[in-house]
């Protein structure tokens, strides 16, 4: 055998103890929990029901950590901002700390009022419901992790929910006003996070990147855009990752964040100025100036996720205690310290061990990212939250935070390929001249040209010059799609989009045949 299939075997190999590795970790978490639960519940009617819903639980918290974190860091992680280690590190961390600090002492025993509980009288199958809910959305997450698509945690469990409620108490258990906001957040939520993170990245590169003097440019627009950024995150984080412990409108929030926003700026004018003077005029040393802030980013919206989030993975749990407990459907549920350990700890476990797989996907496998890139999808996951909170409108982080990365693969697209089609025309015009350095001249010329003035270069160039051939119709058309086509994957669009709409059908479906097969062996005959 050759030294190439010896290194194929050795590593397919190391891939396989990886994954026994990942695996048994994952298998000693949950038996902890099996013996963690039954210590606390000695004495309790019913212990083993709540004990296996505390271990499918933990497993729903592993999946919530593999898939829906690295929407929080994979941008930073692709952009080269932190490494991979540093940004499990980071998540892991805020995403703990979100959880068992801000999230909440009590939470909705229904996810999102999809289905009325009112209508489920017996407590017995109540908690076969939720236990069908929460092992349905834990498996499809699972799937989607595998495939490497990022999906939504919340619209996961929301399919388990109205599957699960369906096949206990009929389609009229069913609230399907919620129903038809959740399928427009499938649109919403993407478009906007998009739109803004392209709106974010045209700025830059309008009023920044296409400067001639790009460190000039920096230091008059990077301590306004960190400021709006802190701003951003500060609103975010006080009425989405503070809520369940500090109420506050968005008036007085943004007041605060106004505040916190006008003392960075304060500070990092300075700072910005004073690293300038030791960087090089070209887009890279713009870059180094969004390291710092797309790292406070990571840690502030794990820390939101973890106090949003945790919900998904202990709700069901807190609410099968609850009935359990007290022998009661209730529309609220208390959350004991036991299970919001639990969530926090599986969260953060399911990152560390399965979440580079899909923190790769959101960072560098859609499109390749920059900090000034990353920066901007940062944005949009604090931003568009925040409108979409004031205006009512149901959205997903994970479907918000892709995108965003569409969105700004979708600009560079736009860009390159006016830019090519520009240097093309330059090139065209100068065809015959034989003095390479006057094309080259040229050519800088352009590049240091502002951005909203290359048009205008490029008609005046002809104009002096005289009409030249340019590229034939076609041959542009081949350009922009050859761009096109390496910018923005256009296989992990359509992945992920058909991931996202069989979401809630699938769990749902899932989670109708795990009740009516729970139902099965838990009725007396």
């Amino acid at each position: 055998m050759n030294s190439n299939g010896l290194s194929v075997i050795a590593r397919l190999n190391l891939l396989s103890r990886q994954d026994v590795f990942r695996l048994s970790i994952s298998i000693l978490f949950l038996i902890g929990i099996l013996l963690y639960v039954k210590a606390q519940l000695i004495g309790v009617p019913n212990s083993m029901t709540l004990i296996v819903a505390s271990i499918i639980g933990g497993y729903m918290a592993m999946n919530i950590g593999a898939n829906d974190v690295a929407n929080n860091v994979g941008p930073a992680v692709g952009s080269k901002a932190i490494t991979l280690v540093g940004a499990i590190v980071i998540a892991a961390i805020f995403e703990a700390a979100g959880a068992l600090i801000a999230g909440g002492s009590v939470v909705g025993t229904i996810k999102s009022g999809i289905i009325n509980p009112e209508q489920i009288n017996n407590p017995d199958v109540f908690v076969w419901l939720m236990i069908a809910a929460l092992l349905a959305a834990a498996v499809w997450l699972n799937a989607a992790t595998m495939i490497g698509a990022p999906v939504s945690t919340t619209h996961s469990i929301v399919g388990g929910v109205l599957g699960a409620g369906i096949a206990a108490g009929g389609l009229g258990i069913a609230n399907w006003d919620k129903m038809i906001q959740i399928v427009a957040s499938w649109v919403i939520s993407p478009v906007m996070g998009g739109l803004i993170a392209a709106a974010f990245l045209y700025t830059i590169e309008r009023q920044v990147i296409h400067q001639k003097d790009k460190l000039k440019a920096s230091e008059r627009i990077i301590p306004l855009l960190v400021g709006i950024m802190a701003w951003a995150f500060s609103v975010y984080l006080m009425m989405k990752g503070l809520k369940k412990l500090w109420k506050i409108d968005f008036l007085t929030a943004s007041i605060i964040g106004l505040v916190i926003a006008a003392a960075v700026v304060f500070i990092a004018r300075p700072l910005i100025k004073k690293a300038a003077l030791s960087l090089e005029n070209n887009r890279e040393s713009v870059n180094d100036m969004f390291v710092i802030p797309l790292i406070f980013s990571a840690a502030l919206l794990s820390f939101a996720h973890g106090a949003n989030d945790v919900a998904n993975a202990i709700g069901p749990l807190a609410a099968i205690n609850e009935a359990i407990m007290s022998g009661a459907v209730a529309g609220k549920a208390g959350i004991p310290l036991w299970i919001m350990v639990i969530g926090a700890i599986g969260i953060a476990i399911g990152l560390a061990l399965y979440g580079p797989k899909l923190i790769r996907t959101v960072g560098s496998e859609i499109t390749e990212l920059d900090k000034t890139r990353a920066y901007c999808i940062a944005m949009a996951a604090s931003i568009t939250v925040i409108i979409a909170t004031q205006l009512g409108l149901p959205v997903s982080s994970t479907h918000i935070a892709v995108g965003g990365v569409f969105g700004v693969g979708f600009l560079r697209e736009y860009f390159e390929a006016n830019m090519a089609h520009m240097i093309a025309q330059i090139k065209e015009h100068h065809a015959e001249d034989s003095d390479p350095v006057l094309v080259a001249a040229t050519l800088q010329e352009f590049e240091d040209t502002p951005l909203q003035e290359k048009g205008e270069f490029i008609r005046q160039m002809k104009a002096a010059n005289g009409p030249e051939q340019i590229l034939s119709k076609r041959d542009r058309k081949q350009m922009k799609a050859a761009y096109k086509q390496e910018l923005v994957q256009r296989s992990m669009l359509y992945k992920i989009a058909a991931a996202w709409v069989i979401t809630v059908p699938a769990s749902g479906l899932l989670a109708a045949m795990l009740y009516f097969m729970i139902r099965g062996m838990m009725m007396p005959y």
